[in-house]
């Protein structure tokens, strides 16, 4: 095949991937009523917000005279805070996101996908921005950016075993989520979240996972590989490992709780075998939560 071969196939591929999503991610925000997020808030910023009653301190350039000549007081003219309304989702590129255990839910990734697209819909409907962590894809609103984050979705490559959350993109004094399945080396987490604390970055983490992974239904001889092939273990009584397994998965949970709430953020477990719905919805609220 070609190059140019090759790179038409690619494209259309991506074409062909990229309605379903979209269309998907519209569905699935459209089961959750639309509501304002009440994190309006005065700061620096373009837009106009409110007027308020000046007070002691403000300075004379602030005060709005056109609108205080109708009135027997000043009023001050206040601007949205504009960083209180960006909000940075990062999907895990690893290749351990591709896992998907008997095919029927698709992969985490996916679930992934759609989740941060639907969000995406729901905040950029309300008026928020929204973008992608990376230096590429910085919040924006509107409909064009939604087909921006659709394709870079349908369209990211794979990356090592693990991923590590990124960082970059992420304004001062705004909001993130991350979606992974936080099965790696959590000290990048901890890493990034308590960078994100010391900006002002407040949101969600989402651990996606696959109902194998999270109920051990292995009995026997068993071979256990990462997805990019760089981890093997084989053993002869599956069975055996289950309540150790299962043990070190909820001190995993248990641990990116703790740091949640230790650096202001929320957490939430999310296998594939659940319904989308309801994970949209806790991502909602818990957003509405963040200040």
């Amino acid at each position: 095949m070609t190059q140019a071969a090759a790179l038409r196939a690619g494209a259309e591929g991506l074409a062909a991937a990229l309605p379903p999503l979209l269309a998907a991610a519209e569905h699935l925000a459209a089961t959750i009523r639309m509501g304002e997020h009440g994190r309006r808030r005065a700061g620096a910023g373009d837009e106009f917000w409110q007027y308020r009653p000046a007070q002691p301190g403000d300075e004379a350039r602030s005060i709005d005279w056109r609108r205080s000549g109708r009135s027997d007081q000043h009023f001050v003219r206040e601007k949205e805070w504009q960083a209180a309304q960006s909000v940075t989702l990062w999907l895990d590129p690893s290749q351990s996101m591709q896992f998907s255990g008997d095919g029927q839910h698709g992969s985490k990734s996916d679930r992934g996908a759609l989740l941060a697209l639907a969000l995406a819909v729901l905040l950029i409907r309300g008026g928020e921005r929204v973008g992608l962590a990376g230096p590429d894809l910085p919040p924006r609103r509107g409909d064009v950016q939604l087909m921006r984050l659709a394709t870079a979705l349908v369209s990211r490559t794979a990356g090592p075993d693990y991923g590590a959350p990124e960082l970059r993109g992420m304004q001062p004094h705004s909001r993130a989520v991350l979606f992974s399945d936080f099965l790696g080396d959590l000290a990048p987490v901890e890493a990034v979240l308590t960078k994100a604390a010391d900006r002002g970055v407040r949101g969600a983490l989402v651990q996606v996972l696959d109902p194998q992974e999270e109920a051990f239904p292995f009995e026997g001889r068993t071979i256990f590989e990462s997805m990019g092939g760089g981890l093997r273990h084989e053993t002869l009584r599956a069975r055996d490992l289950r309540d150790r397994y299962l043990e070190r998965l909820a001190e995993r949970k248990d641990r990116l709780a703790t740091l949640a709430r230790l650096t202001g953020w929320h957490f939430t477990p999310h296998h594939t075998g659940e319904s989308a719905q309801s994970a949209l919805l806790w991502l909602y609220r818990a957003l509405e939560r963040v200040r």
